[in-house]
């Protein structure tokens, strides 16, 4: 039998984070990527294997679901250092970007060549997974799930690592043994009521009519939650999440202060951060930025509480509202304000920004968990069967 391994990874708008194996290992990539040739230069080269790999992921991908095949990548932070760098633009689907698979089999192939659990014969390393994603709610909605998943099963889609600090040459083969797409939204339900050991931990909301409102970069999925499951004709998908106002701020921050942020991921850590939030440096010296930031995220704020509003008016007996993903914990304080100063719904973020932004990721392992459980005693208890049907 194939030896295979856990793999449950969210491409979030914002970055990729992902969780492998018995939870030992963890990545964190930034969802950047950019074409490139196949000797970047690098300075140094002698020094390239003493530089951090999540800083230098060069990469050569192969694979019949990418309309771009064969093309050579810059992926994550080494990407945002370059003038052709891409992120993915408002408006786009999920499930038929190249930059999804593009992200997914680097973060895959990253896990291979570092967990030891796979052999490498000849720098070629024959990967086996189990994987556990998603899509937003309205993707999964019209289908696109389907074909998501049937691009990624029954193919090999190949990583090589080019000019990558230890892993320079190395050819990962990625094989499927399962693969589950869930909706976004109940995968954040699952988060809320079971912990890793998939014992539930929150009984009080199991029962509940519950509002989850998912704020991505991209797009916002608000699911209505009753009876333990996602009323699909409830839910509501939009395209709008965070990354266009996180345009603006990096725009307005250039043609104000001459500033070139890199991508959206500084801006996000310029609203973030613990110290010296909503501050950057010009010529050497501090200077806030928080004029620009606080009238754009204001204005995304209002937007999305009314999309709140509106949900829950056709929802009425909902109990609570939890705001979920990255883009929440950017515009947690506006919303709380707004709320606070409207219409007092009962509403909750996780103070823990790192949780917010995990949950996805932490929901597909123990939904993929649960999975890998049931298959493993549903195989132990035929094989029993077998064995007494031949005494």
């Amino acid at each position: 039998m194939t030896k295979t391994r856990i793999a449950a990874v969210d491409v979030g708008n914002d970055a990729l984070k992902a969780n492998f194996g018995k939870m030992e290992n963890e990545l964190y990539i930034p969802n950047v990527v950019a074409q490139d040739f196949e000797d970047r230069p690098v300075i140094g080269i002698e020094e390239l294997d003493k530089k951090e790999v999540l800083d230098n992921i060069h990469i050569r991908v192969h694979s019949p679901a990418l309309e771009e095949n064969n093309v050579i990548y810059r992926v994550g932070n080494l990407a945002t250092k370059t003038t052709n760098s891409t992120e993915l633009d408002p408006g786009s689907s999920k499930a038929e970007e190249d930059q999804t698979l593009i992200m997914l089999f680097a973060s895959l192939a990253l896990d291979a060549v570092e967990n030891g659990a796979f052999t490498e014969k000849n720098k070629v390393i024959d990967a086996n997974y189990t994987l556990g994603t998603g899509l937003p709610l309205r993707e999964v909605k019209e289908g696109k799930d389907v074909g998501y998943r049937s691009q990624l099963l029954g193919s090999v889609h190949q990583v090589e690592f080019l000019v990558t600090p230890n892993h320079q040459g190395k050819k990962i083969n990625i094989k499927f043994d399962e693969v589950k797409v869930y909706p976004e939204g109940f995968a954040a339900y699952v988060n809320l009521i079971m912990d890793n050991d998939l014992k539930v931990i929150n009984k009080d909301l199991i029962d509940k009519q519950i509002l989850i409102q998912d704020i991505g970069g991209l797009s916002t999925d608000i699911a209505v939650i009753r009876n333990r499951n996602v009323d699909d004709d409830k839910a509501q998908g939009f395209n709008l999440g965070v990354s266009e106002s996180l345009e603006q701020i990096r725009e307005e921050i250039r043609t104000k202060h001459g500033v070139e942020l890199d991508s959206r991921r500084d801006v996000v850590d310029i609203i973030t951060r613990k110290n010296d939030r909503h501050h950057i440096m010009v010529k050497g010296s501090r200077t806030s930025v928080h004029d620009i930031t606080d009238h754009i995220l204001l204005e995304l704020a209002k937007k999305e509480y009314r999309f709140l509003r509106n949900v829950w008016a056709k929802n009425s007996q909902s109990e609570i509202c939890y705001f979920v993903g990255g883009g929440s914990a950017v515009l947690k304080d506006y919303i709380k304000a707004l709320n606070n100063k409207l219409d007092g719904f009962n509403i909750d973020f996780f103070e823990d920004e790192q949780e917010s932004i995990w949950m996805m990721a932490n929901a597909y392992y123990k939904l993929i968990s649960e999975f890998v459980s049931k298959q493993t005693k549903s195989e132990k208890a035929e094989k029993e069967e077998v064995k007494a049907k031949a005494k």
